[in-house]
């Protein structure tokens, strides 16, 4: 039994050495990663649609414009992230 203990950790220890992760951690994409943060900074939903995002984009910027006191750095983010979650529509959905 201490046997299978012990190659049982040196089997975990050597997937977090050739994956970088834990095997029970999740596999999340670098993508989806980007778009999970997309979306929480625009403050929409996982099923908004292209007005919902450009809606939430146009408030976003209005507040981040650097007429407001906020920085090109800022706009730029928030443009990226418009783009990011427009791309990642169905194709022909309004």
């Amino acid at each position: 039994m201490a046997k299978f203990v012990v190659l049982a950790a040196l089997g975990v220890l050597f997937f977090r050495w050739i994956t970088g992760r834990w095997p029970w951690q999740p596999k999340v994409s670098t993508r989806n990663q980007a778009v999970f943060r997309a979306r929480r900074l625009l403050g929409v939903e996982a099923r908004a649609n292209r007005s919902d995002i450009i809606a939430a984009h146009k408030r976003l910027v209005a507040m981040v414009h650097p007429d407001k006191g906020g920085t090109n750095d800022q706009v730029h983010e928030a443009n990226a992230a418009r783009d990011l979650l427009l791309d990642e529509l169905p194709k022909g959905v309004e």
